[in-house]
């Protein structure tokens, strides 16, 4: 069986794990920021996500494709962009390259659109790192099943697409989290406030991350220093994120509740990323309980 909410919620050792992907998916948005930007905010990711299963073949939808009027009126029904957001993200992934347009011998009316090689690469290594997560915690061998076969990643993606955007878990797990993820390069900040987090022991009411730079944030995720700056203040007003000393000076801290929050969607993610895999590889081998 699939691994529930509730095991992820209660294991140390899945939360560490989750700090290491933090900083590999960090180390892939310096190496490519543009691409890496797609999941740098929930919409963008959301939207995405929901191209690469129009492609590949969503649940319950008839056929495969991917083409604008589609991906605009499922954005839509979704509640995940509107009319405006959904046409203008789809112009820039093809002016990107991450799209581009394919033949349709069926359709010569239809302009048919496809993931790039680029694309699908990034969303490989991002499936990839959280395959090889869910294998070190329970001992599976999901990763090295998925690397046998290429048609893997395709029939798991529509699956996990369809999860993530039915989960109110995933899509609306608390208003800090939101604050952060909704914001453009938010979901990056967050991700690197988080990282910062050197205890296992995350049960005080604040837990420390140490001294900040904001140059460095800004630097890292070309956020401007007024957007970064009402983006923590934000948080701060919430009590979600402070400082010792005024003007973000000093040690610096997050709350237990933001922390709970980045937990509670990373374990709803975790589980929705479990299901797909058990549906398309079948149940992971080898579990050996590691997840205390």
């Amino acid at each position: 069986m699939p691994h529930k909410v509730e095991d992820f919620l209660d294991s140390d050792a899945f939360f560490a794990l989750v700090l290491e992907c933090a900083r590999e998916m960090l180390a892939i948005y310096r190496e490519s920021p543009r691409i890496a930007s797609i999941f740098a905010a929930q919409q963008r990711w959301l939207m995405a996500q929901s191209g690469f299963a129009l492609h590949f073949g969503y649940p319950d939808e008839p056929g495969r494709g991917l083409y604008s009027g589609r991906f605009i009126a499922f954005a839509i029904d979704h509640k995940i962009a509107s009319r405006n957001t959904a046409a203008a993200f789809m112009q820039e992934m093809l002016a990107y390259r991450f799209l581009r347009v394919i033949e349709s011998p069926s359709d010569r009316r239809t302009r048919y659109l496809e993931p790039t090689q680029t694309a699908l690469e990034h969303f490989y290594k991002w499936l990839a790192a959280h395959l090889m997560i869910l294998d070190n915690l329970d001992g599976g061998d999901r990763l090295d099943q998925a690397m046998k076969d290429p048609t893997v990643f395709a029939r798991m993606q529509p699956l996990i697409a369809k999860g993530i955007i039915d989960s109110t878990a995933v899509r609306d797990p608390g208003a800090t989290y939101n604050l952060f993820n909704w914001a453009n390069s938010g979901g990056l900040v967050m991700d690197f406030l988080m990282t910062r987090i050197a205890t296992s022991d995350t049960s005080t009411e604040r837990v420390s991350i140490g001294r900040l730079s904001l140059k460095e944030i800004r630097d890292q995720f070309m956020i401007s220093n007024t957007h970064l700056k009402r983006l923590l203040s934000q948080a701060s007003e919430m009590g979600s994120i402070g400082w010792s000393e005024p003007s973000f000076k000093g040690e610096a801290w997050l709350s237990r509740n933001f922390i709970r929050e980045y937990w509670g969607y990373q374990a709803a993610k975790f589980t929705v990323i479990d299901a797909a895999a058990e549906k398309v590889i079948g149940p992971a081998v080898a579990r050996t309980a590691r997840l205390a």
